[in-house]
């Protein structure tokens, strides 16, 4: 399984609203994309104060590489991937993605 890690940096101007909808169309990508198997959301909670100004994100869980793989180019990812793009503070800067293994 491949556990695929988004953290984000979104606009301060975001509403909560605009988050909850922005992290529920990556949810909703479970329902037309083979192979995930979860996808959880939300804000950091760490103490550490180390987010780096990243402070919500999600993660989602694919069966395998394959299933991550065909997950990136897929139509629906795409959409939402720049919907998230242009939601983030400096654009692609605005996002950290961490792919491992579980």
């Amino acid at each position: 399984m491949i556990l695929h890690c988004v953290l984000l940096r979104l606009k301060a101007a975001m509403t909560g609203e605009e988050k909850q909808a922005l992290l529920e169309s990556v949810v909703a990508l479970k329902q037309v994309i083979p192979g995930i198997l979860d996808v959880r959301y939300g804000p950091n909670v760490s103490p550490e104060g180390l987010h780096g100004g990243f402070v919500d994100g999600f993660v989602v869980t694919f069966e395998n590489a394959e299933a991550r793989d065909a997950y990136l180019v897929h139509p629906e990812h795409v959409a939402v991937g720049e919907r998230i793009i242009s939601s983030t503070d400096g654009g692609l800067a605005g996002l950290l993605v961490f792919d491992f293994n579980l």
